[in-house]
């Protein structure tokens, strides 16, 4: 189920969603970690984040470009991702090899500055590019517009 990634895109807390919707947090966090939830529970949670009880039932989300919620995304937004990922569809687990591999030859060229100097200022621009891919990341999970299905691990608790 969706639910947790339709929350975190429309910037919700556990707590602000109950409170929407009218249930209990903790059926919120039971759904969230895998319960199934009744009829009631869904048509609420439907009604509270504007999207059909179908829809809140798929196991992957794929944002919509058609949606309110795209369209209010802010469009320099949109293109730095486009221009960083080189795809109009960008996925969370690739911005985290991305920043991963970038931070590992970073300091490798850092380390080799040593002895040169053009691979510290390599290593340097490596690093600056590691902690850009941070940053998108970081907007990423803020605005919701990833189009894989995992969520980032640091805001699983609500």
């Amino acid at each position: 189920m969706i639910l947790k990634q339709l929350r975190l895109s429309r910037l919700l807390s556990q707590e602000q969603l109950a409170q929407m919707s009218g249930l209990n947090v903790r059926t919120i966090q039971r759904i969230e970690s895998g319960h199934k939830p009744s009829t009631e529970t869904l048509k609420c949670l439907a009604a509270v984040l504007e999207v059909d009880v179908m829809t809140l039932t798929q196991e992957h989300f794929v944002m919509d470009k058609k949606s309110n919620h795209w369209q209010q995304l802010p469009t320099g937004l949109k293109w730095l991702f486009v221009l960083n990922f080189f795809s109009f569809r960008p996925s969370r687990s690739a911005a985290c090899r991305v920043e991963i591999i970038s931070h590992g030859f970073g300091f490798m060229f850092c380390l080799l500055g040593i002895w040169s100097e053009p691979a510290l200022v390599g290593g340097l621009f490596m690093l600056a590019n590691a902690y850009s891919f941070r940053l998108h990341l970081w907007l990423g999970d803020k605005y919701g517009a990833w189009y894989d299905a995992e969520g980032p691990s640091q805001l699983s608790g609500g």
